[in-house]
């Protein structure tokens, strides 16, 4: 398993487009300085009212397919 770290800000705008599909990924610079790329979707659980903030692990396979993340304090 491999994983990467990321800071994400989203606003509640931003979210509502990534929600109804206008976009569909989340493209982002991980903290170890990759370029990545990922479904919007994983995040849905974080939404609050004032959109999507904080640090966040996420855990991946050897063939880079998403197994899980979580906010970080």
């Amino acid at each position: 398993m491999q994983q990467i770290i990321v800071d994400i800000s989203i606003s509640p705008d931003e979210w509502i487009k990534l929600y109804q599909g206008v976009a569909n990924d989340v493209h982002t610079t991980a903290r170890d300085g990759r370029s990545v790329r990922f479904p919007a979707r994983i995040l849905s659980r974080f939404y609050l009212r004032d959109g999507i903030r904080g640090s966040f692990r996420i855990v991946f396979d050897d063939a880079g397919k998403f197994s899980s993340i979580e906010r970080l304090q």
